[in-house]
């Protein structure tokens, strides 16, 4: 089964490739549904390609918006283009959009996109005698809306599904709700999210008069919708014959990617979906629930309440080996504050998360968003190519984002890996899963844990 996951700009991509994905999706600089995600260049297209290729990986170029007259003028040459980048397959919504695609550039696999609805063997037949490679479930299907499915198309037609990630309110995210509150269309890839927004009943008569509907003091979330989590059910899935699963979040940041995309990874590997499930509370997400998969669709009005078990601190970037015998620098650029004796997670392509203590944080103060000096390096990796040993300032915070820092480890960590500290509220999952025992097995470990307290109840905008 093909792991799919999402590529909102190359940070985001270099990070789904390292923790595992089979393929990636992503858009260039039109035609994507997510206009608010970095994208890529038509420019930077083959570079992605080539590297997406270089792991094994493919790259689906979605082009799934509504299509107007003027799209469609531009699109021939828009898909010359990413069949001579060497892209794999265009996700494609519109059926002139199809057609085209199939015409001018025929090498490319055509997958027919959610923001077609297909909900049914027919439909899904029909696209197959167009030419379609795979299709791509609509979201309100059931689990065994798919089986049928499988069971009555073609062998060679492929089936993909959304198993994490956000749901829309709309039917396979059509929807003018966005569009008419600000103008933004969620159907040209620019939504709003009005659905995830408070509302208030109110009499036109009677202004200022609410109805009283709601459901915390907020207000009434009627239209939210939970995010979507199948990490216990990807078994479940490749049973019903599905052939890749795909994860939502082309507007997600790297350390989401990488989390989600390491996760499902690991279960796909054959591990135990309880064991890794904990990753997946460990980013920004709302109530999980399975969607439309095990049940029809129920209204959930709840505040649309973002849960978070871990802060994302640092990129890793670069490590060296240090001055003295197994001692190694790991060099990471800061995201959100850390400090020294903190107890921070690694989450690492090449191994389960694990503990490690800051030691010895330096700074390299010539280079960051806030210098100004025309000499100054324009680039981490410029930066820690000119860099000195004297250079290097000893400080016990790492609190300016997006700048160099330096710590010392007795692990060699891997570039392209995440720092990231628990919350002092930690969920009562969490608390079941670590052992209090083994905190408090030394004072170091005490007093560790109270650093680390301390440091988030600091932490600030630094990200």
């Amino acid at each position: 089964m093909e792991l799919l996951a999402p590529a909102g700009g190359m940070e985001q991509l270099r990070a789904a490739l390292a923790f595992g994905a089979d393929a990636v999706y992503l858009a260039a600089d039109k035609f994507g549904m997510r206009a608010r995600a970095t994208n890529f260049s038509m420019d930077e297209i083959p570079e992605a390609v080539a590297l997406a290729h270089e792991y094994g990986a493919k790259v689906h170029v979605t082009c799934n918006v509504l299509m107007h007259p003027d799209d469609m003028d531009e699109l021939p040459a828009y898909f010359r283009a990413l069949d001579e980048a060497g892209v794999d397959a265009f996700i494609i919504g519109d059926m002139g959009a199809f057609a085209v695609a199939g015409e001018v550039a025929p090498r490319v696999e055509r997958h027919v996109s959610t923001q077609a609805s297909v909900a049914n063997a027919q439909a899904a037949r029909v696209w197959h005698s167009l030419g379609a490679k795979r299709v791509v479930c609509a979201r309100e299907m059931s689990l065994a809306d798919i089986a049928r499915m499988r069971q009555e198309i073609p062998e060679d037609l492929e089936l993909e599904a959304f198993v994490h990630g956000a749901m829309c309110m709309a039917v396979s995210g059509r929807c003018l709700i966005s569009s008419y509150l600000t103008g933004r269309s969620g159907n040209k890839g620019n939504c709003t999210q009005p659905c995830r927004w408070s509302y208030q009943i109110e009499e036109e008569k009677r202004p200022g008069q609410f109805f009283p509907v709601e459901e915390t003091e907020r207000g009434s979330f009627i239209m939210n919708a939970k995010d979507l989590n199948m990490l216990s059910h990807v078994r479940e899935l490749a049973r019903a014959g599905v052939n890749s699963i795909k994860i939502e979040g082309r507007n997600k940041k790297a350390f989401y990617v990488a989390t989600v995309v390491g996760a499902y990874r690991r279960v796909l590997d054959g591990q135990n979906p309880a064991l890794v499930e904990e990753e997946l509370f460990a980013i920004s997400h709302r109530p999980y629930d399975t969607g439309f998969y095990f049940h029809e669709g129920v209204q959930a009005p709840e505040y649309d309440g973002y849960e978070q078990e871990t802060i994302h601190v640092a990129d890793i970037v670069e490590v060296k080996s240090g001055d003295a015998e197994g001692e190694h620098f790991a060099y990471v650029v800061c995201r959100n504050r850390f400090s020294e004796g903190e107890a921070l997670e690694v989450l690492s392509p090449a191994a389960d998360p694990f503990e490690l203590v800051v030691k010895d944080v330096r700074w390299y103060p010539y280079f960051g968003p806030d210098m100004h000096d025309q000499d100054a390096p324009k680039t981490v990796q410029d930066a820690l190519e000119r860099a000195q040993a004297q250079d290097w300032v000893c400080v016990a915070d790492a609190n300016r984002s997006k700048n160099v820092y330096r710590i010392t480890t007795s692990v060699p960590l891997m570039p392209g890996s995440f720092l990231r500290v628990r919350t002092p509220r930690r969920s009562a999952r969490h608390q079941e899963l670590t052992s209090p025992a083994a905190s408090q097995d030394d004072s170091a470990a005490a007093d560790t844990s109270q650093a680390s307290a301390a440091s988030t109840a600091s932490r600030e905008g630094a990200s």
